[in-house]
């Protein structure tokens, strides 16, 4: 059996568990709602808007604080809001022929910060990583919008839109695009929000533009969101004085009973290597089930194919994660992953265990 088709089967029968995905894109399915309604960030990701802090403090927990200290919006006057998302985690991890290498310690800690100079029309955003290490602007935009977030415009830094908003870093599929929550870019995007759908088109310098490499980037995506399902497409094209690229996305998710099914893949074509272009391939699928109050599991598989020109050279993926709310603005986490590559390489055939504790204001 291929990679491929080894990666299919192991979702379909369930045989291993979801990776460590800081973002949840099956909340936004199971609830059938876009990632504006929860996040300032018409794409999500970053600081929530009130009905988002409110979700987190209503919907999300297993247990409820007293009324006297529920109510908490972000919300410093009309208009300023605050939020911030904390988190430190616990990792042990097993190459094979190699010590066991324990890591304990921060993880993120950001404040956001979301300035209405007119409301609902004009407005500055930030997003700024505080630790570990130094201060570090993640967004940093203006915003002007027509009344209810229908068409929107963004110039400044900010997370492109291409595929599901993911904070897991070493996902495959963010990792191969070389979009996601550790790449932001300057440019400007307009966007566009109606009912049943999402769409966005970026000009911009391109991540990987820095330095003495120059070029551009244009990124579009669009979602169709419907009442028990949704889908989208994502296509970035870059121009670069390193070799140009070209990523195209097809992402969606389903909502059927008890469950929450949502998937991605992604392809890839590097020009400017010396043998040619290079053509990537990346997925990932993920099933949850939001079993008791305060409680989620999660269910991932990936694959990643690093060049479709060279023969069982595939990388997979496979986790277990189990989420726990008990409060408001607090969740802990705890997982197993299994990496599973060539033989040869021990580093691909590792195992890593993680307990991750995060607080999200």
């Amino acid at each position: 059996m291929s990679g491929l088709r080894a990666w299919l089967a192991s979702i379909v029968v369930l045989t291993w568990f979801a990776s460590a995905a800081r973002a949840e894109p099956y909340l936004a399915l199971a609830q059938n709602l876009p990632c504006v309604a929860c996040h300032v960030n018409p794409t999500g990701g970053g600081m929530r808007n009130a009905a988002g802090v409110a979700f987190a403090q209503y919907a999300l927990p297993a247990y409820r604080l007293p009324d006297a200290l529920m109510g908490w919006t972000g919300g410093l006057g009309p208009y300023v809001r605050v939020g911030g998302d904390l988190r430190s985690d616990a990792t042990t991890t097993d190459v094979p022929g190699r010590n066991r290498q324990r890591v304990t310690g921060l993880q993120q800690w950001r404040l956001y910060g979301d300035l209405q100079l007119i409301p609902d029309r004009v407005g500055i955003y930030l997003d700024e990583q505080m630790g570990p290490g130094n201060r570090l602007v993640e967004e940093r935009y203006l915003r002007l919008s027509t009344p209810g977030m229908g068409w929107y415009l963004k110039a400044g830094q900010f997370y492109l839109p291409f595929g599901w908003r993911l904070q897991d870093n070493q996902a495959f599929v963010r990792e191969v695009s070389g979009i996601g929550m550790t790449t932001p870019d300057r440019g400007v995007e307009l966007g566009l929000e109606r009912d049943g759908w999402s769409a966005q088109l970026v000009w911009s310098d391109g991540p990987g533009n820095q330095g003495r490499v120059s070029g551009h980037q244009v990124t579009a995506q669009v979602v169709k969101v419907a009442s028990w399902w949704r889908i989208g497409v994502a296509t970035a094209s870059t121009v670069s004085t390193a070799g140009n690229r070209r990523v195209d996305g097809l992402f969606g998710g389903l909502h059927l009973g008890p469950l929450v099914w949502f998937g991605e893949i992604d392809r890839v074509r590097d020009a400017g290597y010396p043998e040619g272009t290079r053509s990537l391939l990346a997925a990932l699928g993920e099933v949850d089930w939001p079993f008791a109050p305060g409680f989620n599991l999660k269910l991932t598989g990936e694959y990643f194919d690093p060049d479709r020109h060279v023969a069982h050279d595939e990388k997979v993926r496979r986790s277990l994660v189990l989420e726990y709310a008990p409060l408001p603005f607090m969740q802990w986490r705890a997982g197993i992953r299994r990496y599973i590559g060539i033989p040869q390489n021990d580093i691909d055939n590792r195992k890593l265990a993680f307990v991750e504790w995060h607080l999200l204001f």
